[in-house]
């Protein structure tokens, strides 16, 4: 995919709504297109983590395994969304599965070079971090509703 589609691509995502163009654009010499087919693994608790995903088509499930319970979809997420933030903080890998749900497209995003490219400027490393601690606060909230309504009722 070329680089002026890929940027595109990320201009128009709601995780880079309104980042500005010259960042957009060192983003999107990090970026690569990717398929992933319905049941395949997109990684696994414990892996580097090497990078992130914009969800662009299709669903992925966010899987633990809990003892006792076997393996449990703590969320799923589509379209709009980004999948993964591992690559971001040390020790830089996975703390749950991800696997493809149906077909899903992303953009693939090589997180040892973001980071790279968020060291060589600050304001682009900062604009990030802000907009991922949103992402991860959205996912504890909707991990929190979810073990309510799983144990609230022995609480």
């Amino acid at each position: 995919m070329k680089a002026e589609r890929i940027e595109s691509i990320l201009a128009t995502h709601p995780f880079f709504e309104g980042l500005a163009a010259e960042h957009l654009a060192v983003v999107a010499d990090c970026a690569t297109s990717v398929r992933f087919a319905a049941g395949e693994k997109i990684f696994h608790e414990g892996e580097e983590a090497q990078s992130f995903y914009l969800i662009r088509h299709g669903r992925v499930a966010i899987d633990t395994h809990a003892p006792q319970r076997g393996g449990l979809t703590v969320q799923t997420i589509g379209e709009g969304e980004i999948l993964g933030w591992s690559w971001m903080t040390p020790p830089y890998r996975w703390r749950f599965d991800a696997r493809a749900v149906d077909l899903v497209r992303a953009i693939a995003l090589d997180g040892r070079c973001l980071r790279e490219k968020c060291e060589a400027d600050h304001d682009l490393g900062y604009e990030l971090l802000k907009r991922l601690t949103l992402v991860i606060v959205r996912r504890l909230e909707a991990t929190r509703l979810q073990l309510l309504d799983i144990y609230g009722h022995q609480v």
